[in-house]
């Protein structure tokens, strides 16, 4: 049993402290957006498309796309989409489009109302190529219904990404939180995120470390044709990530730039209310496949929970991995601190946090399993249509 200590100890010890080291010379050369070298103008005068699809959205939309229409940028439009709403989405897009005059008020709006899902779509990439279609711009903006800009957040993306010859840009949001339990679930979610996507390495074309967020993938009209518009992501649950997928795959650059206070969202007002936005994800984040997911559930399980246990548990001076160990998750949580409003006190809640992940995995797999399929904002999505529609 000595053995299975030790052991158990310099892997969890090995894992957590190479995190620690890969973040610390990794983070820093993740350019931040908001910094005054970044406040100038864009090189060129490239026009810019910024594409919105809602569904159900008339909580939000009505205080986010004003934002999208007072950006201090010269040259862009918005295209807003209404897929197949069956609250007031469309119907506040239309008002707002009423008041607004393009020209000297402002760029020009467009709104564009869905009524029907073609087959072998899902609504969100279907509305997102609908929108690219009436695009003009040089460069795509796919965003969410819920973000809300500042009035210098385009000028700036663009004025990095033509300065640093990207093709495709992922703007990173700050996430707002008022709740302890918003703040526990999302630093683990940060943590986790980091262990599958290492934004900083991004790009670098030698390693495999893509990112697509919702909340903002500025991407080249040239390149998004060239790798198959989202046509090719017409059942992709996680559409979004996969975009930066085949941008990479297809050897174009791609870049993470921090986007602090230049977009933000209130993504969840509490512990449960992630679990349920997380929970159509995680079982497409294993591809669909059961097997994968309970393994993912015992890995969880084993980094997140045997430090916090074998330091206790482990006699002698086999608890020294785990004590490296959670050294290493706190100086993760002193990182995160300094990026966003999370104290490293979190640090001590990373068990019950780690428990509602598992909880959320679990989740996902038995109820896509027991439904044979996925409900996504109040549309049926079979599952041997989403298997078939990985990338």
């Amino acid at each position: 049993m000595i053995y299975f200590w030790w052991i158990s100890g310099f892997i969890l010890a090995a894992v957590w402290l190479s995190r620690v080291f890969d973040a610390a010379l990794g983070m820093p050369t993740i350019a931040d957006l908001a910094r005054p070298e970044w406040d100038r103008p864009a090189p060129s005068k490239s026009k810019i498309s910024m594409i919105v699809p809602a569904r159900n959205e008339e909580e939000m939309i009505g205080k986010t796309l004003p934002t999208m229409l007072r950006q201090d940028y010269g040259n862009y439009e918005v295209i807003a989409i209404d897929d197949r709403s069956n609250d007031r989405t469309g119907e506040i897009m239309d008002r707002i489009a009423s008041a607004h005059t393009a020209g000297r008020a402002g760029p020009l709006l467009k709104v564009i109302h869905i009524s029907e899902l073609p087959a072998d779509w899902m609504g969100k990439p279907h509305a997102m190529w609908i929108g690219a279609q009436q695009a003009t711009g040089d460069w795509l903006l796919f965003t969410d219904a819920d973000i809300t800009f500042s009035p210098d957040c385009l000028r700036r993306a663009v004025a990095y990404a033509e300065e640093s010859k990207t093709d495709h840009l992922v703007l990173i949001p700050t996430l707002i939180m008022l709740t302890m339990g918003e703040r526990m679930m999302l630093a683990f979610f940060n943590i986790l995120f980091v262990f599958g996507h290492r934004p900083w390495k991004v790009a670098d074309p030698r390693s495999k470390d893509h990112m697509g967020v919702g909340a903002f993938n500025l991407i080249r009209r040239t390149v998004y044709d060239k790798v198959g518009t989202h046509a090719k992501l017409r059942f992709e649950v996680l559409d979004d990530v996969k975009l930066g997928k085949i941008v990479k795959e297809n050897g174009f650059t791609q870049r993470v730039a921090l986007g602090r206070n230049l977009i933000s969202l209130r993504w969840a007002k509490n512990a449960m209310d992630v679990v349920r936005n997380l929970t159509k994800n995680f079982f497409a984040l294993m591809q669909f496949r059961w097997p994968r997911a309970l393994g993912s559930c015992l890995l969880l399980a084993f980094f997140n929970w045997m430090p916090f246990l074998g330091i206790f548990l482990a006699p002698g001076w086999s608890r020294i991995g785990y004590a490296l160990a959670l050294l290493s998750i706190f100086l993760i949580y002193v990182g995160l601190s300094w990026t966003e409003p999370i104290s490293p006190l979190y640090f001590v809640l990373h068990p019950v946090a780690g428990l509602l992940f598992m909880y959320i995995m679990l989740r996902s797999t038995t109820l896509t399993l027991w439904r044979d399929g996925v409900v996504w904002r109040g549309t049926f999505y079979p599952l041997n249509e989403l298997r078939r529609g990985l990338v």
